[in-house]
């Protein structure tokens, strides 16, 4: 970056005036300072790029928001089967021998083997509506003298229709179906939101880290120039120039200096250890850090803060997740206004009957009796079928509770936390708000801070400049300078926060208005 550069070079010429104590003041090359130290730093070199990548393939929280989301994609899918039709048979085999003291049983031990077959089909239909057809079978062999079909075949089937009245129809009976479809609506925009997010904070840290190597490279500079500030005033000292204070002022500077250094290395450690933790990965090597190697822009789009948040209202994700919530609870509020109900139940079917077997003559006393029912299983089970021997029945089923506190109170507790939805949305609403006008005025002072920051720096090269003529001349001390060179650093320091400050701002509204905001 120009900007970047040239403050550069300004601090690279005020350093070199300081070191050399030329009455001259002979700059130095304007890249032979903060730039030397920065190529000169170890690590491992990254990009933003690269950076949101790692963080995207490894990040904790967002492989945590996919398992939210596939969860919520189970329970829609588990809530859907719920209106799948399903299949049942089942088979029973029965053998008794029953003690007879009847006549009429037909035997002294009675025996029968019975086997019993049923397939059937259930349907429940998202208006409430529960559909079941079934289809049954009896072969029944037995000894009594009196059965006049050996085996015979008896068949029944049935199609019945069971419809609530007062329970709401596709309200009720597709509630846990419609709650799923939202909340995995607002899983999938947690996701979405925590991939905005995650790239944010990986930004963010990034530019830490490049106003941290800054940091570093101004404090290394600064205590370079110290040591070297010492031993000019320690040679001026032997000369009588000044006196022996003097000496000690630049040796305690150079002491604090020093630390500064130590404790700026530390910071740069730690910002780099943040941003391994944030995207999984650490650098090569046996590098101790990584490096950034982009810069921060220094020219973003300023766009109105009031259509900003719009934007954000309309936009943000963890609203429109909020939103999906809100409709959530309210679909099994309104379910519940209807389950406290009484229920009443329209209910109907119809069926047919069969019967066949292998007839058999039946003596009773001089007489001999004959069925004029025959055949085999199959036209018994056509008979079921065709119903030719037709059944139906419609009614209804009331259940009144006594009290009905059972659904009021599920009513209640379901519109309490429809309230507590829409409380916590309005809370996200404004907190969302006051985060979009932060991040916009932060970015409309960018170029002000930036440009204040910039004079800053110049003006704090002045006065070292000036204060460094004033030492030569022997109207200041070297206290003076020690004072200015560390104005200087601190000047130099701002400047590196506001170059970032504008890049964190436009990362945070891109990301609270979901994409909506565009930094160029």
């Amino acid at each position: 970056m120009t900007h970047a550069r040239r403050i550069i070079s300004v601090v690279a010429m005020l350093v070199g005036a300081v070191i050399t104590g030329s009455a001259q003041l002979q700059p130095s090359n304007p890249d032979s300072a903060l730039v030397t130290i920065l190529a000169q730093l170890q690590g491992t070199p990254l990009s933003l790029k690269q950076a949101i990548q790692y963080s995207m393939a490894s990040a904790p929280t967002l492989r945590s928001a996919e398992a939210a989301l596939d969860a919520a994609r189970g329970i829609v899918r588990r809530e859907s089967g719920a209106f799948d039709p399903s299949f049942s048979v089942m088979w029973d085999y029965a053998d008794q021998k029953i003690p007879s003291a009847s006549f009429f049983d037909g035997a002294p031990v009675l025996r029968t083997l019975q086997a019993t077959g049923q397939a059937g089909l259930r349907w429940d239909l998202p208006t409430g509506t529960s559909i079941g057809a079934s289809l049954n079978a009896v072969r029944l062999n037995t000894n009594s003298s009196f059965a006049f079909l050996i085996p015979q075949y008896t068949t029944f089937g049935e199609i019945s229709i069971r419809q609530p009245l007062l329970r709401g129809f596709t309200l009720s009976a597709r509630k846990a179906l419609t709650g799923a479809e939202q909340d995995m609506d607002a899983a999938r925009a947690r996701y979405d939101q925590e991939t905005l997010a995650l790239s944010t904070q990986v930004e963010h840290l990034y530019w830490d880290l490049y106003a941290g190597e800054r940091d570093y490279a101004v404090q290394k500079l600064t205590r370079d120039r110290a040591a070297a500030f010492l031993k000019d005033t320690e040679l001026r000292a032997q000369t009588g120039l000044i006196g022996p204070n003097q000496v000690a002022n630049a040796r305690t500077f150079l002491a604090e200096q020093e630390i500064l250094l130590l404790d700026r290395e530390e910071q740069l450690d730690g910002l780099s250890d943040q941003i391994v933790a944030a995207i999984g990965a650490r650098p090569d090597g046996g590098q101790p850090r990584f490096k950034a190697v982009d810069q921060p822009s220094d020219d973003f789009v300023i766009e109105e803060t009031d259509a900003l948040v719009q934007k954000a209202i309309e936009r943000n994700l963890e609203l429109r997740a909020a939103k999906a919530f809100i409709e959530s609870r309210r679909t099994m509020a309104r379910a519940a206004s209807w389950e406290a109900l009484p229920q009443v139940d329209f209910v109907g079917s119809i069926g047919g009957n069969g019967l066949a077997g292998t007839a058999h003559e039946v003596i009773f006393g001089a007489d001999t009796l004959r069925t004029t029912v025959g055949g085999a299983f199959g036209d018994a089970l056509r008979q079921a079928v065709v119903r030719d021997f037709p059944t139906w029945h419609v009614g209804l089923e009331v259940n009144i509770p006594i009290g009905f506190r059972n659904g009021l109170g599920e009513q209640d507790r379901l519109d309490a936390e429809l309230v507590i939805a829409e409380q916590r949305y309005t809370q996200e609403l404004r907190i969302l708000e006051a985060e979009v006008r932060v991040s916009c005025r932060e970015l409309e002072h960018g170029k002000r801070r930036l440009n204040a920051a910039r004079e800053g720096v110049m003006a704090a090269q002045e006065q070292v400049r000036i204060g460094l003529i004033e030492f030569q001349n022997g109207r200041s001390t070297a206290f003076e300078l020690v004072r200015l060179g560390a104005d200087f650093a601190v000047a130099q320091q701002r400047y590196s926060q506001a170059l970032v400050r504008s890049a964190k701002a436009a990362a945070s509204l891109k990301q609270l208005t979901s994409g909506a905001y565009s930094a160029r």
